[in-house]
């Protein structure tokens, strides 16, 4: 691994460095980039029991900077996000209270990322058909299960929200992806409540993380809420997905 052939003390640049081109590619389809933080930590060697908590901080940090893009320009549904919060908050907090192993739940979605990521690139008009009104019964069952997810892998959920919205056809890409930014934060912040006794092993450099990850944030934000076209949105989530999945697959 590159971190074997580095002196020591420049590790925590090249993993700031790296969380910051995450943050830039995950916050520009309003995720928070928790799985992509997870993997370079667990490459640079991080203790367990670090990982999830700084994790979900840093996506506290990304996912708000989304969330202020996204509804700066009318890209929210406050309705619809409620609907999954009501019921993914508490189920956070309980995921983030357990310490299970996730390792059957990445293999299991992994696959239902890249299959995602697949229908993305092969049919992306599957996902931008017009917009129909959310089955409340279905939303609030969702975000149950993946905010129960969210706090047991220590990620925001976001990821696995954005392509249920979309091929639900619940809403456009780019009010998804300011849904899935509150989505993550409010999940983040529940599931570190719930494992706030992991917040006293946040690394002595955190600060350097939460810098790059902000610079990431607000570059990639900035482009996905305002300069990439619609289709090219798509695609991007469709990248996304497949690197979520191929880093929970591989683990």
């Amino acid at each position: 691994m590159i971190f074997n052939v580095l002196p020591a003390e420049q590790w925590p640049l090249i993993v700031a460095a790296l969380m910051l081109l995450g943050a830039a590619l995950y916050s520009a389809v309003g995720h928070g980039g928790a799985s992509a933080y997870l993997a370079i930590m667990a490459l640079a060697g991080f203790a367990p029991e670090e990982m999830r908590p700084i994790a979900l901080v840093l996506n506290l940090i990304v996912s708000s900077i989304g969330l202020w893009r996204y509804r700066s320009i009318g890209a929210f549904d406050l309705r619809l996000f409620g609907l999954f919060a009501v019921s993914s908050i508490p189920m956070a907090y309980i995921g983030g209270l357990a310490h299970l192993p996730p390792e059957t739940y990445e293999k299991l979605l992994g696959g239902v990322l890249l299959a995602s990521a697949t229908l993305f690139f092969l049919r992306p008009t599957v996902a931008m058909g017009a917009v129909k009104p959310p089955n409340i019964t279905a939303a609030l069952h969702m975000g149950a299960a993946l905010g129960l997810l969210a706090g047991l892998t220590g990620t925001g959920g976001g990821i696995f929200l954005s392509p249920l919205i979309l091929l639900m056809r619940w809403a456009e890409p780019r009010t998804t992806a300011g849904i899935a930014a509150a989505f993550i934060f409010v999940n983040s912040a529940a599931g570190l409540a719930g494992n706030v006794q992991q917040v006293g092993h946040l690394s002595a450099h955190m600060p350097l993380y939460a810098a790059g990850v902000l610079i990431g944030g607000l570059a990639g934000s900035y482009l996905g809420a305002i300069r990439l076209p619609r289709t090219a949105l798509i695609r991007l989530l469709g990248v996304v997905l497949t690197l979520a999945g191929v880093k929970l697959l591989v683990g």
